[in-house]
C-alpha cells in the first residue's frame, strides 16, 4: 500500500497553508488588476496605507473587522457542531429589532454603560431566537439546515423593512429608520487608544464593541475546547453516530449550538448600531453575515484565527475603498472580485495545497511530522 499523507504541525496546519492560499489569492488578484492596466504593487500599497496609513484608516478597519469576528464566531460554532449556519446574516439584521428596542426605550433614562448590557441581551436572544426555528425544524424534521437559514434571511429582510417603515419610523420622517438614539444609547469611541500609540484618529466610528468582540471571542474557546457543552458538540460534529452511542441528545446539541451561533450573530448588530449610525436603517448588515463564513473558513474556525481573518477582511473593505478612490481604473467590483478570490482560495480551495505541503513535510522529516507507513501483507 502507498504511504498516507502525514498530519502536518500546527503551525503549519494553521498558519502556512492559509498564508500560502491567501499569498496565491493576491497573485491572482495582482494579474487581474494588470488586466485593467494598474500597477499591481502600486495597488497592494495603496490598499496597506489605505487600511494602516494612519490612525484614522487603522480604527476603520477594526470598526469594519468588528463584525466579521461576531459573524465569524457564529459560524465557527456551528461548524464545530457539523451545521452550516448560512443565516448569520438574518440572525444579525432581526437583532437589530432587539437593539432599537432597547435603545429606544431607555436612552432617556439610562446612561449608556447601563443601556449597553441590556442591549447585548437582547441583541443575543432575538438572533438566538430567530435561529431557534431552523434548529428546531433540523432536530425534529430533519429539514436541511442551509436552506432553511438562508430563507430565513430573506425572512428577516421582509421583516425588518415592513418594521421599519410602518412601525419603528417616526411620524414626521420619510426615511425607513427609527429616530435617532439619544446619548444613553451611543457607545463611546475607542479613538483615545489609538491616540496612545501617537496616532490621529478624528471621527472613526471604532467603538467599544470592539472590545466584546474580543470577549466573545475568548469565551467561545473557553466554551469549545474547555466545557462539557464544547465537547459534547465537537463530538457530535466529528461523528454523529458516536454522539448518540456516548448518550448525547441529538436534539438537545443541535438546537443549543444554533441558538449560540444566532446570539453571537446577532451581537454583531452593537456595533453598527450602537457605534456607528445611532439609529436603525435598512440594510446595516451590509453583508456581514456572508462575509463570515469565509472568515471562519480561513480561520479554521478557530478564535485565534478568526480575529486576524476578520481584519484581514476589514482591511479589503477600508483598504479597497481607498484604491478605488485613487486608482478609477479598479472600481468597487473589482474589490469585490478580490474578495472573491481570498474567499476562494481559503474556503472552497482551502485544501488545494496541502497535498504537496505535506509530501514535502514527510520529505524533509517524516519522524517529526509522524508518518505511518503501512504495508501490506505481500510486502
Amino acid at each position: 500500500m502507498s504511504t498516507p499523507y502525514a498530519k502536518l504541525p500546527r503551525w503549519a496546519d494553521y498558519g502556512l497553508i492559509p498564508m500560502i492560499n491567501l499569498a496565491v489569492a493576491f497573485v491572482v488578484a495582482g494579474f487581474v488588476v494588470m488586466l485593467v492596466g494598474e500597477n499591481p504593487l502600486r495597488a497592494a500599497e495603496i490598499l496597506v496605507q489605505g487600511a494602516f496609513g494612519n490612525g484614522q484608516n487603522i480604527a476603520y478597519t477594526l470598526f469594519y473587522a468588528t463584525n466579521f469576528i461576531f459573524t465569524g464566531l457564529a459560524v465557527a460554532v456551528a461548524f464545530h457542531c457539523g451545521l452550516f449556519n448560512i443565516g448569520g446574516e438574518g440572525q444579525a439584521y432581526i437583532a437589530g429589532l432587539g437593539v432599537a428596542l432597547v435603545c429606544l426605550a431607555c436612552d432617556s433614562v439610562l446612561p449608556w454603560w447601563a443601556t449597553f448590557p441590556l442591549a447585548i441581551l437582547a441583541a443575543a436572544a432575538v438572533g438566538a431566537l430567530w435561529a431557534l426555528v431552523p434548529a428546531y425544524l433540523l432536530a425534529k424534521r430533519g429539514s436541511h439546515i442551509v436552506i432553511t437559514t438562508i430563507m430565513f434571511n430573506f425572512i428577516a429582510a421582509s421583516a425588518m423593512v415592513y418594521l421599519l417603515v410602518d412601525v419603528l419610523k417616526p411620524a414626521s420622517s420619510m426615511a425607513p429608520q427609527t429616530r435617532d438614539f439619544l446619548p444613553g444609547a451611543q457607545l463611546p469611541k475607542l479613538g483615545w487608544l489609538l491616540e496612545m500609540f501617537g496616532m490621529t484618529v478624528r471621527s472613526a466610528p471604532l467603538n467599544i464593541s470592539f472590545l466584546l468582540a474580543l470577549v466573545m471571542a475568548f469565551l467561545v474557546w473557553v466554551l469549545i475546547w474547555r466545557t462539557k457543552l464544547g465537547y459534547e458538540m465537537r463530538t457530535y460534529g466529528f461523528s454523529p453516530k458516536a454522539a448518540r452511542y456516548a448518550g448525547i441528545s441529538e436534539t438537545r446539541i443541535i438546537i443549543i449550538t444554533m441558538m449560540i451561533s444566532g446570539a453571537l450573530a446577532g451581537m454583531m448588530a452593537l456595533n453598527p448600531i450602537m457605534g456607528d449610525q445611532h439609529r436603525v436603517q435598512l440594510d446595516f448588515v451590509t453583508g456581514a453575515g456572508f462575509v463570515g463564513i469565509a472568515v471562519a473558513l480561513m480561520g479554521r474556525s478557530h478564535p485565534a484565527g478568526i480575529v486576524p481573518a476578520a481584519i484581514l477582511f476589514g482591511v479589503l473593505y477600508q483598504g479597497g475603498a481607498e484604491l478605488a478612490f485613487d486608482m478609477p481604473a479598479i472600481s468597487r467590483d473589482m474589490i469585490v472580485i478580490i474578495q472573491g478570490l481570498v474567499i476562494l482560495f481559503a474556503g472552497a480551495l482551502e485544501h488545494m495545497f496541502r497535498p504537496t505541503i505535506q509530501t514535502l513535510f514527510a520529505s524533509v522529516s517524516p519522524r517529526s511530522v509522524g508518518v505511518t507507513v503501512v504495508k501490506g501483507e505481500g510486502a
